[in-house]
């Protein structure tokens, strides 16, 4: 039987469905936690970067992005968009791609770091994702990022500092190597005690069910 279980989620800021996964698995989470069978759960971000060659400051919308980048139609594009837009309104959140200012990720997922580093990464995390999914905020300036920042209660000099000097340039790079390691190439993907992957945005009963059985003894267990 599992004492305590440690999630690693490796996902990308810029990823729609990474957000709706975390939301089923805090469902998940917050559903194991209030049952008998619950034992402690440590979470970790990692990150990944779905398309590290897009531009800081990119000149189009959401739609011009994923039709140039995927190779799909405009039309085939927004119909997508639109999908993954219902399915966040089911987990509570508004998705606004019209307003969405698509930017490379690289310098959030150091801040994310930065933030672990004082003890802040899942309220950045939440906050990076609210801001670009929901609010239109540029998230890959430093500037912005910084602002971000503060809303979480981080020190701004600090954060700027971090960010200027890529402190945590080299972690960002360690957590996309590990990834290929395990061999993720997409995200969400959640890996339970360093044994158990689960890929995808699962519903919550999915994600219930992994950890309940871990805690259990019943899989992920390593000798």
């Amino acid at each position: 039987m599992a004492e305590t279980i440690k999630v690693d989620i490796w996902s990308d800021i810029a990823c729609p469905w990474c957000y709706i996964g975390k939301r089923r698995f805090e469902e998940a989470l917050a559903g194991f936690a209030a049952s008998d069978a619950s034992v402690p759960v440590e979470v970790e971000y990692h990150s990944f970067e779905l398309a590290p060659d897009t531009p800081t400051d990119f000149e189009g919308t959401e739609v011009d992005f994923l039709a140039g980048h995927k190779g799909m139609s405009a039309e085939r594009v927004t119909q997508m968009l639109d999908h993954v837009t219902g399915v966040a309104s089911s987990v509570g959140l508004s998705y606004d791609f019209d307003a969405l200012q698509h930017t490379k990720t690289l310098k959030a997922h150091e801040l994310l770091h930065f933030a672990k580093s004082q003890g802040r990464q899942r309220e950045l995390k939440e906050r990076l994702l609210r801001a670009y999914f929901e609010e239109g905020r540029h998230v890959g300036r430093i500037d912005d990022l910084v602002a971000l920042a503060a809303d979480v209660g981080l020190d701004t000099e600090a954060a700027r500092a971090a960010l200027e000097g890529g402190e945590f340039a080299d972690d960002v790079q360690a957590d996309i190597d590990q990834a290929r390691g395990y061999g993720i190439n997409g995200v969400p993907f959640f890996v339970f005690n360093s044994a158990y992957g689960v890929s995808g945005a699962q519903e919550s009963a999915a994600f219930r069910g992994v950890l309940e059985q871990i805690s259990t003894g019943q899989v992920g267990e390593q000798d």
